[in-house]
């Protein structure tokens, strides 16, 4: 690592140079942040659980023709990934009231919606990431009409894939959070799927219990963190009992 440029670094992941014009290798620590970075703490184990989880599902995503940066993981932290230049929000898939939606409107947590909502949010720590509207998306230049189409189509997308993968191994998508960058070729771009999809940007409950299985577990307290992220990628085939190794597909339950 330390013979490689540093790109970026945010909360959760370091952005390196990658080995070929246009790749960044994107490392996964094990750094864990809520409430806009106010709380903060270590998850032993957590990047590299987060790196197997991501890589999977968005291994899993391109198969059904979702197009993400991902292009390869590169050991137990990194993977290789496309240069995108990312677009200022974090999209937001809510399939069960709960966090910020039960607090803004009242809406008991665990209620199902009638239907998925997404929402924007601009990515700005100092402004604690504020929602936002198409309006402001279009007026401040954040994104076109036509990329908020693409993004909201990729969104709802997305959800439908995971809301099922998850619910096939007995976990409950309530919601998650993605981000999305323009991949440049030349001069043709398309918007792809960015960043990670894994427990630190999902919300996700056992099917039965409603336990969580997510990063809400070090938001409040509830302790179990680094297992509950475990627990997910058994589920997922990525940690099964007998040690960590490649799995095909998810293990169903029962």
């Amino acid at each position: 690592m330390a013979r490689r440029r540093k790109v970026y670094e945010g909360k959760a992941k370091v952005l390196f140079e990658g080995p070929e014009p246009g790749t960044l290798v994107q490392y996964f620590k094990d750094d864990a942040t809520a409430f806009n970075n106010e709380k903060r703490g270590i998850i032993t184990g957590k990047g590299v659980l987060n790196n197997r989880i991501s890589e999977y599902i968005m291994t899993r995503l391109s198969e059904i023709g979702v197009p993400t940066h991902f292009m390869r993981r590169l050991n137990m932290r990194e993977q290789l990934i496309r240069e995108v230049e990312i677009i200022p929000l974090e999209v937001v898939v809510r399939n069960v009231a709960a966090g910020s939606l039960s607090q803004r409107l009242g809406v008991a947590e665990g209620t199902p919606l009638p239907r998925s909502i997404v929402e924007y949010y601009y990515k700005s720590d100092e402004l604690k990431d504020p929602l936002v509207t198409e309006e402001h998306i279009t007026c401040f230049s954040w994104a076109t009409p036509g990329e908020i189409d693409e993004i909201m189509s990729l969104a709802l997308r997305i959800n439908d894939f995971l809301y099922g993968l998850f619910m096939g191994v007995g976990i409950r998508l309530v919601d998650f959070k993605c981000e999305f960058g323009r991949l440049w070729q030349g001069d043709d771009m398309r918007i792809v799927l960015a960043d990670e999809i894994s427990p630190d940007s999902c919300r996700l409950w056992d099917s039965q219990s409603n336990e969580k299985l997510d990063k809400d577990r070090f938001r409040r307290d509830l302790g179990g963190v680094a297992e509950a992220y475990q627990e997910v990628a058994r589920r997922l085939g990525i940690l099964p009992d007998g040690g960590p190794r490649d799995l095909k597909g998810p293990a169903v339950m029962q």
